[in-house]
């Protein structure tokens, strides 16, 4: 605590008084609010589901993915796109843990036949990495890619096949 003389008088400050005294703004002084840079008061935090959203339409951005997610998610996801109200899942083969500063993500993709699986899963990783990291300011720390189907060109797509039941 330090002494403050105002007006001829010395008088003992408490902590409070003493920045709010410090903070009180003088003639010609702009007035200052609160403390440091407005960007940093205060937290943010981003849901498992708002990183899923973003890898998940980044992946599929990835030339030679041609789904993602299990053969029995994309059915399921197949039918549920079809109710009425119902919309497509950009989640469906996406898993994301977040944390305060760092996410990982599990992805689950179907490739096209004749493109390099290893070529894809890279410009995935890149692709998901830079949309992920750019968008929420978390840092990607992993990428893990689990390729569960090749379509082959003859074979219909499931979701072809559920439109033309119905």
């Amino acid at each position: 605590m330090t002494d403050m003389t105002d007006g001829g008088s010395t008088a003992r400050a408490s902590e409070p008084e003493k920045n709010l005294a410090e903070s009180t703004p003088r003639k010609g002084q702009a007035t200052r609010r609160g403390g440091g840079d407005p960007a940093t008061r205060g937290r943010t935090t981003i849901a498992d589901g708002v990183v899923e959203k973003i890898a998940g339409l980044a992946a599929r951005d990835v030339l030679g993915v041609h789904a993602m997610g299990s053969g029995l998610s994309r059915t399921f996801g197949a039918v549920r796109d079809r109710v009425p109200g119902g919309t497509k899942s950009v989640t469906r083969g996406v898993k994301a843990e977040v944390g305060e500063v760092q996410t990982a993500l599990d992805l689950e993709i179907v490739v096209d036949y004749g493109v390099s699986i290893a070529d894809v899963a890279r410009d995935v990783r890149e692709n998901v990495v830079a949309a992920v990291e750019r968008m929420t300011g978390l840092e990607v720390v992993e990428v893990n890619i689990a390729v569960s189907d090749v379509k082959l060109p003859e074979e219909e797509d499931e979701e072809q096949q559920e439109s033309r039941l119905q």
